[in-house]
């Protein structure tokens, strides 16, 4: 399962990858991510990424996420926030966000609150909070 919101207050995409997710799910779910991005063009996007109850998944999935990453830094997505418990789906996703780039503009976090503080104020904020 998955799903997708748009704040568009603050240019956050907020999405949730729950569980082991089959191939033709992840299409549905990167074609409505694509739309979601190209919805906020021309902004400083955000992405919240709730994957903790992710769990790996086939290997036509992963390279799904791994080009989604990259078509978001494309188009402008400048700021990932992660949140991932199983250190399965950490190695998984570490290797994905290398080969996309994304590593560069990700940090990992064991809550929403934080996430989402660090998403809309950046370093400042969120270190002295």
């Amino acid at each position: 399962m998955y799903r997708v919101d748009v704040d568009k207050q603050h240019a956050i995409i907020d999405l949730v990858l729950d569980g082991l997710i089959r191939p033709d799910e992840m299409s549905k779910f990167v074609e409505e991510l694509k739309v979601a991005t190209l919805g906020l063009a021309g902004r400083s996007i955000k992405i919240k990424a709730d994957m903790r109850t992710f769990r790996p998944s086939a290997p036509q999935v992963a390279e799904a996420l791994r080009d989604v990453q990259q078509f978001g830094i494309n188009h402008g997505v400048q700021r990932v926030a992660e949140m991932v418990e199983s250190q399965l789906a950490v190695l998984q996703l570490n290797r994905v966000a290398r080969e996309s780039g994304t590593d560069k503009i990700l940090r990992r976090f064991t809550d929403d609150s934080s996430a989402r503080r660090w998403l809309i104020y950046g370093e400042e904020e969120s270190l002295s909070v």
